[in-house]
């Protein structure tokens, strides 16, 4: 039995001796250097820590990458875990386009792919922001037209990324090279490769502009149930990947943020784990949660069969899956869109930790695989 399904969803979410003593715990951690500190002059309250946060404004995706978010949103998990911290949600298409909001300010959290949070964080000098836990491992691939059987029919092919240097754009750029092909970040290269919002994909797709796509679920098999032209798999990044184990989704805190705002972010990732456990122990009711959440983020419900399938393709967890970051490091400087840079601080692991501990089902930490802290 993994950590995934051992956390329960009571965690955060009950009153009582519990949360108090939760909480007293993080300010004792803060004060001796176990947890993130205040910002110098920062006001803090009673206990010598930082106090929780007036507002926690949060971004994600309205994909099924991103259920934890969904379910955590529609389920009031994360407003329970909150409390009097007013929760204020932002629906991004891409991570790129996050990081740019969380950079400026404008957002305080995301769940993101792990390139963007693997570039702000280089880009930053390890001062931006801090993975401080994992959302979702899985579901995404590369579906392509009629005609396209093996990696030697993608001569001169246009293929569409959500976003230059999201987590797929990446995937498709470094498997490209390892197969012998050239691509550049302006669409030039053996094989031509344009960034488009995922819904116009769809459509560009539908009308034979493009050729195929490396996309999330449930654009996968939104792309397959609805694309036409002989659509189908050609590559599952799950069959690249040892054990098919590879983080999609990540939760990302401006290191600002979770300096100033320890047990506001300890909130969240209470509501987080909740809906991590929340998936595990309601799959029947899954499907409903989360199209309930991307209707009304898009107008627009996900057929039955497509979401079915497209959670078939996902897996939920807390686990960030660290010991994967060298090599996502690698591809995105194979890929052209990334600088060099080291990843040592990335993650901050230690308030997630804390929950799992303090959970009682004997939880084992998550590892930051010596990237940061644990």
């Amino acid at each position: 039995m993994n950590a995934t399904s051992r956390v329960r969803t009571r965690l955060g979410l009950v009153g009582g001796m519990m949360l108090a003593t939760a909480i007293v715990a993080v300010a004792v951690l803060a004060l001796s250097g176990c947890a993130p500190q205040a910002a110098a002059g920062q006001a803090t309250d009673a206990s010598g820590s930082a106090g929780p946060a007036e507002e926690l404004r949060l971004g994600y995706f309205a994909n099924v990458t991103h259920a934890p978010a969904l379910v955590g949103l529609e389920e009031g998990l994360f407003e329970g875990a909150l409390g009097d911290t007013k929760l204020t949600t932002q629906v991004f298409n891409a991570g790129p386009a996050a990081i740019e909001a969380l950079s400026a300010g404008a957002i305080d959290a995301a769940y993101i792919g792990p390139n963007p949070s693997i570039n702000t964080f280089i880009q930053s000098g390890g001062e931006s922001a801090h993975i401080v836990a994992g959302a979702a491992t899985g579901g995404a691939a590369l579906v392509v037209r009629d005609g396209i059987d093996s990696v030697r029919d993608l001569d001169g092919a246009t293929l569409a990324t959500p976003q230059l240097g999201n987590t797929q754009d990446v995937a498709l750029r470094s498997w490209l090279a390892d197969e012998g092909y050239t691509t550049d970040t302006t669409g030039g290269g053996d094989v031509h490769i344009t960034p488009t919002e995922n819904a116009q994909t769809l459509t560009l797709f539908q009308q034979g502009g493009l050729d195929g796509a490396w996309l999330p679920e449930p654009w996968v098999s939104r792309l397959l149930a609805d694309g036409g032209n002989g659509a189908h798999v050609l590559v599952d990044e799950t069959d690249l990947w040892e054990d098919g184990e590879f983080p999609t989704t990540v939760l990302l805190v401006r290191a600002e943020f979770l300096a100033e705002h320890p047990k506001t972010v300890r909130a969240l990732l209470e509501g987080h784990v909740a809906s991590v456990d929340w998936l595990a122990e309601h799959a029947d009711e899954a499907a409903g949660v989360i199209n309930s959440v991307i209707e009304a983020d898009t107008g627009k419900p996900l057929a039955d069969a497509v979401i079915t399938r497209a959670l078939e393709h996902v897996t939920f967890s807390f686990d960030p899956h660290a010991e994967t970051f060298e090599t996502l490091v690698e591809n995105g400087l194979e890929a052209g869109t990334q600088k060099e840079g080291s990843i040592d601080g990335l993650f901050d692991l230690r308030l997630l930790n804390e929950l799992l501990s303090a959970s009682g089902d004997g939880a084992e930490p998550v590892s930051a695989g010596g990237l940061g802290e644990e």
